[in-house]
């Protein structure tokens, strides 16, 4: 182990521990010069004298920093400091995928795929760089904190280009994701990643792995003898499409798999269209020779044949044999020996199925049994029923009665052979879906294409400026809730928009006040005015437009106007000029009335002859307005 605070090559400072495994050990470390996380892969120090163990740990390095992918981890930097091998690479905050599945299965179908498109672009790069990862496994999938994954761990990834010598014999990857050729000890190819995948993507989907065993060896067998079982069993709402594109990618023959990594994208990503509901189950074509000797057989009794033979077809030490002219006849003899050995195996075969079919039987229908009635039946027919009852939802068989068998029924098993029963645990049960913000019409018409029943759903309304008129601001049954909808009743809050009210009539408010009252009503403030008022004291209102009375709701906007007391007088201009010092002040003379108004008239016409009198360029008098009368 590295100590917390321990330097690598002078610039990557150890933080912490994330991890150990077969052979390396991973830290976090801060990068001082870029100043950001990473993670750093350190050979084990058991491994430190291994070259085998030094050479996969580079080929790792290489086959990455090959690849730049926005779902591959990034590699930063590779080095050795005191024989130590180190990787620097891309930091990921999350967890790896089989912890997500751990957590959060089921996962929505839509999100399976999305991440399943993610790893099959980041393989793609890598087969089309010639490298095969042969480790696929969701422990080697990382998912970041906003749900985008990224694939790591290339350590046993090999390019094509290698000799095959060391891609044989050699029982690499985890036993679970491991294809049949590779159990068999055969050569990885392309299809052999493809195969992991189509495992990965049953365990998405499904929350577990195809195949269970006491041991790595007899997983392995199950691998290349027994079908992987129907994703459909455990989620009948999966399509078909969507199931195929795991029979076809866990296809026993590499010839029956997808060819390509883009070819099981294309097809996963049109899966879960609607045009591919109806789609027909997939089903391999291919049946080799190889494939029909890995079905498990019981090895027949040796066969003696009564078949006369020629003497010269045993004569296997014939003192000619060596001599160039007796070549071609024992190039014969050879090829007659084999087919005679062939045909002792295939009637020792004959013979040991029809000794074997004597033993079978055929399970019967026990579909919708209850389940003590269905056992009585098998137990009859001499079949044993696996103590472990599976349970299984089934949205058309009651719970407690039986939905299947496996092996299926109507197939045929040894007297006294095991078989294990399906019962139902009624309908099952989904995730509530949220409606919230869908428009009325909108929410009920998927309420019911989710299981609903039409006379279950109600509504209400309320009044709202935050949700548009007639949309749906609330339900009954909070999404994410597990339920049976065809036996559930909802309630959906429909918006009828924001309520409205009369303004108040704002006429002598203050400033303060009107601020109030807007601020407690949710109105806004457009502008403020102001204006000369005899009946309203300064600063109060004066009038609002709209007007007090009118109907406003929240969010609307008004303009106030706010007086500012009596218009003052306005002063009249003098008429005397400058030089005339005995002219009366009009503004004086505007006060008086009855005889006051002669006076003005008076004053008026002197001022007119007084100016008639002065030169004509001369402008009425500009001057401050006299003092006030004693």
């Amino acid at each position: 182990m590295i100590n917390i605070g321990t330097k690598i090559g002078g610039r990557y400072e150890i933080i912490g521990n994330i991890g150990s495994g077969g052979m390396a050990n991973v830290y976090l470390a801060r990068d001082l010069i870029l100043n950001r996380e990473v993670a750093i892969k350190v050979l084990r120090f058991d491994f430190q004298d291994d070259q085998n163990a030094i050479r996969r740990f580079q080929r790792e390095a290489l086959a990455a920093t090959e690849m730049v992918h926005p779902n591959i981890v990034s590699v930063y930097d590779v080095g050795e400091e005191n024989g130590m091998q180190y990787i620097v690479m891309e930091y990921v905050r999350g967890t790896d995928l089989k912890h997500y599945i751990r957590n959060y299965s089921p996962i929505p179908l839509d999100t399976v795929v999305y991440m399943m498109e993610q790893i099959l672009s980041a393989v793609s790069l890598a087969h089309e760089h010639g490298i095969i990862h042969r480790d696929l496994k969701p422990q080697n999938i990382l998912v970041d904190e906003q749900g985008n994954v990224k694939i790591t761990d290339f350590g046993i990834a090999i390019a094509l280009s290698e000799t095959s010598l060391t891609q044989t014999n050699t029982l690499l990857g985890s036993v679970h994701y491991l294809s049949p050729e590779q159990a068999r000890g055969g050569m990885s190819t392309r299809q052999s990643d493809i195969y992991a995948l189509g495992i990965i993507l049953y365990e998405l989907l499904t929350g577990q792995v195809p195949f269970e065993g006491e041991s790595a060896v007899s997983i392995a067998l199950k691998h290349f003898q027994k079908d992987v079982p129907s994703v459909r069993q455990y989620n009948p709402s999966i399509p078909q499409a969507l199931e195929n594109v795991v029979l076809h990618a866990t296809a026993k023959e590499v010839s029956d798999r997808y060819k390509t990594v883009n070819d099981m994208y294309s097809d996963l990503s049109t899966s879960l269209s609607p045009e591919r509901a109806n789609e027909p189950v997939y089903a391999p074509s291919s049946m080799t020779d190889e494939t029909i000797m890995l079905t498990p057989v019981k090895e027949p009794e040796p066969v003696v044949s009564k078949m006369p033979l020629e003497e010269s077809d045993l004569d296997l030490h014939s003192q000619n044999d060596e001599t160039s002219n007796d070549k071609p006849r024992s190039k014969k003899r050879g090829k007659a020996i084999a087919a005679i050995l062939g045909i002792l195996v295939v009637i020792g075969i004959g013979l040991f199925a029809l000794g074997t079919k004597q033993d079978e039987v055929t399970i019967p229908n026990i579909e919708n049994m209850p389940q003590s009635e269905a056992i009585k039946a098998l137990e009859a027919k001499k079949i044993k029923v696996n103590p472990k009852i599976e349970t299984i939802s089934d949205d058309k068989i009651e719970e407690g009665r039986v939905v299947k068998t496996q092996p299926p029924i109507g197939s045929k098993i040894k007297q006294k052979g095991e078989i294990v029963l399906y019962i139902s645990s009624g309908k099952k049960s989904v995730s509530m879906m949220d409606v919230e913000g869908m428009s009325k019409n909108e929410a009920k018409q998927a309420l019911i294409k989710f299981g609903f029943k039409e006379n279950n759903i109600s509504e209400k309304q309320e009044a709202s400026s935050d949700v548009e008129k007639d949309n749906v601001m609330s339900q009954s049954i909070q999404p994410g809730t597990e339920i049976v909808p065809e036996n559930e009743k909802i309630t959906l809050t429909i918006s009828k928009g924001p309520d409205s009210f009369s303004l108040a009539y704002l006429t002598g408010y203050t400033r303060d006040q009107v601020a109030r009252y807007i601020d407690s009503e949710g109105l806004l403030l457009r502008s403020e005015g102001q204006d000369y008022s005899s009946s309203v004291p300064q600063g109060q209102v004066l009038y609002t437009t709209p007007a007090g009375g009118t109907p406003v709701k929240k969010g609307d906007y008004i303009t106030v106007v706010y007086s500012l007391g009596p218009e003052p007088v306005k002063t009249e201009p003098s008429s005397s000029t400058e030089h005339s010092s005995d002219t009366t002040d009009s503004t004086e003379t505007t006060q008086h009335s009855g005889d006051g108004n002669q006076t003005n008239q008076n004053q008026g016409n002197q001022n007119n002859n007084q100016q008639n009198q002065n030169n004509g360029n001369t402008k009425p008098s500009q001057s401050e307005p006299k003092e006030k009368k004693e």
